[in-house]
């Protein structure tokens, strides 16, 4: 009797045990797929560069147009104005201080020569990244009425374009300065590149049609 009586508690702390692991194991397993979902459509994405932008500028579109109608939350708008400017600047910036003595960017004609492709502070896809989910982000915020902080936006939109003038002048003269482009146009490509000339050249041999 007594070992029955301790074997039917072991069953029910085991039932119980298992009503409260079934919750959260489940919906450990379910945040676990998702997050595994949107990793492997955000890795899809990354060499379709021209449809990503559009579905960004879509949603700074749609948070425009929310702002418009509800003619509130301007210092969100204000905000996500300022985020963006500063992931654009870290997207212009190069990876390496120009200021610093190691090898960098080239400065020289010889070491132009070279191909070296433009590494950035913040990369294409981190930038695309950032900006959409800050948008998105932007968009949530204007349904919750805490955020809608009363201010009057054309001193905001004012101080923005100062901001932004400034902060443009600055990276530019940087560039001059430092002599930098922040774009990669890639290696030449030769016609004949890989095909052999001659009896015994190397690479593929060139059918005639």
């Amino acid at each position: 009797g007594h070992s029955f009586c301790n074997t039917r508690e072991k069953i029910s702390k085991m039932m119980e045990g298992s009503d409260q692991e079934g919750p959260s194991t489940g919906s450990e397993f379910t945040s676990s797929n998702l997050k595994r979902a949107i990793q492997y459509w955000l890795d899809k994405s990354t060499i379709h560069i021209f449809p990503r932008w559009i579905g960004f500028v879509v949603l700074l579109l749609l948070f425009s147009l929310r702002i418009y109608m509800v003619q509130g939350y301007f210092i969100v708008a204000y905000g996500l104005g300022i985020f963006l400017l500063n992931n654009f600047i870290a997207f212009l910036s190069p990876l390496e201080d120009p200021n610093d003595d190691s090898p960098g960017l080239p400065s020289t004609a010889s070491d132009g020569k070279e191909f070296r492709p433009f590494a950035r502070r913040l990369p294409e896809f981190k930038f695309w990244l950032a900006s959409a989910r800050g948008t998105f982000t932007s968009i949530l915020m204007t349904f919750f009425p805490v955020f809608d902080v009363p201010v009057f936006w054309p001193i905001l939109l004012m101080y923005f374009f100062i901001l932004f003038f400034m902060t443009m002048k600055r990276q530019i003269m940087h560039m001059y300065k430092h002599g930098y482009v922040p774009i990669s146009f890639g290696k030449a490509k030769y016609k004949d590149a890989g095909v052999e000339h001659g009896t015994f050249g190397g690479g593929m041999s060139k059918r005639s049609n």
